[in-house]
């Protein structure tokens, strides 16, 4: 990855200012979806070797109380031993493109991969601060568990500055509580992703729907020995769960009658297909970058 041009690239040590004396409530969560892990782990798999980390800006929505990162995109960088300096015309133009498809998206702060937070990464946050004033920008750690001795995990932080007089580059990174958060949907294609990441082998479509029939059917059994035992008097049955039981079958019945079960099955296939193929996206893009 190359820096564009000069005019462009802004170096945040020379252009760093007062940062703002009036602190908002920081969020008591963030919240990431998916779809902004899976941008980063893209963009940290297609860096240069020169580069130990990669950077870029988080979107989303954002209430009072919480975070919700959405998707994120590169920002083009580049960190020497004496400065750093970030491609600010390609992020803003970036954000204008991303905004006329996601109206409702903001940007809410950055990223970064690995776990070295230095007086770098408080020069761009300073500068990420300005970007979403009057709130704090919100900084997601993402640790690839490429470094030995490192295991892999997310985390998210606000700063504080530092000093009667603060400068941009020195503050405190404040943990904030962070998760994960994926639609029922997702749930199948994040599965076979975790699956496909530890045996190092693509899943086939039947394995696919095998597990799936395998994990139904126990379910079935877990509610069928819970039904029988209520009605055998060893247990005192639940309300509550007996019109969970009435409301899902019923829901279930009039699915199949709709034929929206082959629906459901289509939609499954299809994200057994994507997940497979950035598995094998990410396996090309790594191959590619031991060979160049």
């Amino acid at each position: 990855m190359t820096l564009g041009p000069p005019s462009s690239a802004i170096n945040l040590k020379k252009a760093s200012s007062q940062a703002s004396s009036a602190v908002p409530r920081p969020p008591n969560n963030v919240t990431i979806h998916p779809v902004a892990l899976f941008s980063i782990l893209d963009h940290y798999l297609r860096r240069t070797d020169s580069q130990d980390r990669v950077i870029g800006t988080l979107l989303g929505t954002r209430t009072e109380t919480e975070v919700e990162v959405k998707s994120a995109f590169a920002v083009l960088h580049s960190e020497t031993s004496e400065q750093v300096a970030v491609d600010m015309e390609y992020h803003r133009t970036m954000y204008d493109l991303h905004h006329k498809v996601n109206t409702k998206e903001v940007i809410v702060g950055w990223y970064s991969t690995g776990s070295n937070l230095n007086t770098y990464s408080a020069l761009i946050q300073n500068f990420y601060s300005q970007e979403t004033a009057p709130h704090q920008a919100i900084h997601i750690a993402l640790n690839t568990g490429v470094v030995e001795g490192e295991t892999a995990g997310v985390k998210a932080y606000i700063s504080s500055p530092v000093g009667v007089f603060p400068k941009p580059e020195n503050c405190v990174f404040v943990p904030v509580p962070v998760e994960l958060r994926f639609h029922e949907a997702e749930r199948s294609g994040l599965d076979l992703l975790l699956n496909t990441a530890t045996t190092s082998q693509p899943i086939s479509d039947l394995e696919l729907i095998e597990t799936s029939i395998q994990n139904v059917s126990s379910m079935l059994d877990r509610v069928l020995t819970y039904v029988r035992a209520v009605l055998a008097g060893e247990k005192k049955g639940d309300p509550a769960i007996g019109r969970y039981l009435m409301d899902t079958l019923g829901a279930s019945t009039e699915d199949l009658e709709r034929g929206s079960f082959n629906t459901s099955l289509q939609d499954t296939l299809m994200l057994s297909y994507l997940a497979n193929l950035v598995r094998a996206q990410a396996e090309v893009s790594a191959r590619l970058a031991l060979i160049s």
